[in-house]
């Protein structure tokens, strides 16, 4: 029997996250990484045997199906552009552009081609989220109240061209509208600037989705131990995902009475069981991968849409027009 033909990947973009995504590429079935990019060299030595090519045209030259682009925010426009033009399938690092009005036209130019286009938002794929996502769709909180998420921890030497509401805020955008299966609606927002960029450190933001869902997110790059929590609260309890950890765990409603007189007389929740997953704890780069490669097949794949990536960056930037102007921004 003939050995199915596998899809032929490029990589442009061999930085730090570069580097894990060659790797993922060159360890999933049915893929394999035929070209390799970037004008600052290989400074991890991820290229293997491949030539490092200067440029996305340089990449495109060698007949590729899917290309996975990795490169500094700033050239996400030009060279996602490229690669539907030429008819390539593209998985694009989050943010997917560097402003809304390039984000759509992305995902517009997408699919007037035909082609697959994805967002690297790979906390999507955190074990605990999926997992998240499925107990919510079954119901298991029922009424949603509130979705709290925490992104906090030291600057990355590596970010030079966003700040942290793209950078990090983004990923609470898109894995809270996701698991949720809320859009957001209203976006009200602070930020600071502490550590002498041009660009934002840290974030509070407070904002309404859709079925008056509420939503409140911190993030810094100014906090020294790393922290990545997203906390949904419900009639039935509360979840709290420890994407670190990949770790789930469930805090029930009791229902047992009190017998404290004054604490029986407040009519909120009470302390239930508290219940800690067993669940499996499979890699989300690798996850992701494994999903835009089936989508390309043209199989069942659960991918971050251009849209909704289009869509997080208009909430990003939402956040940063609230943070100067001091009035919630609505989202159209």
């Amino acid at each position: 029997m003939a050995e199915t033909k596998k899809l032929r990947a490029g990589l442009i973009g061999l930085g730090m996250m570069g580097r894990h995504h060659a790797r993922n590429l060159r360890s999933i079935d049915g893929v394999e990484l035929v070209g390799v990019a970037d004008a600052m060299g290989d400074p991890h030595g991820v290229a293997g045997n491949l030539e490092v090519k200067k440029n996305i045209d340089e990449l495109i030259a060698l007949g590729l199906d899917y290309c996975v682009v990795a490169a500094p925010t700033v050239y996400h426009d030009e060279i996602g552009t490229k690669l539907a033009e030429a008819g390539v399938h593209a998985l694009i690092e989050k943010p997917l552009a560097k402003d809304t009005s390039s984000a759509k036209g992305l995902a517009e130019l997408f699919a007037k081609k035909g082609l697959v286009g994805a967002v690297g938002h790979i906390e999507r794929y955190n074990p605990a989220l999926q997992n998240l996502r499925k107990r919510l769709e079954a119901g298991e909180l029922g009424d949603l109240y509130q979705v709290a998420t925490r992104r906090q921890g030291p600057f990355p030497n590596r970010i030079a061209d966003v700040g942290v509401i793209k950078d990090l805020g983004s990923h609470d955008i898109d894995l809270t509208a996701w698991v949720t299966q809320r859009d957001y609606e209203l976006v009200a927002a602070r930020s600071m600037f502490k550590s002498g960029r041009q660009y934002e450190d840290m974030v509070s933001a407070t904002c309404q989705l859709s079925g008056g869902l509420m939503s409140n997110h911190l993030v810094n790059w100014l906090t020294p131990a790393k922290e990545r929590l997203c906390i949904v609260t419900g009639e039935k309890g509360m979840f709290v995902a420890d994407t670190l950890t990949a770790d789930l765990t469930f805090y029930g409603n009791g229902t047992a009475h009190e017998t404290w007189e004054d604490l029986a007389q407040f009519r909120g929740v009470s302390e239930g069981d508290v219940t800690r997953f067993a669940i499996p704890k499979p890699e989300p780069l690798r996850t992701e991968h494994e999903n835009f490669r089936d989508a390309v097949l043209g199989k069942d794949a659960d991918i971050v849409t251009l849209v909704q990536g289009a869509r997080v960056v208009q909430v990003c930037e939402a956040m940063i027009e609230s943070s100067k102007t001091n009035q919630f921004v609505e989202i159209i």
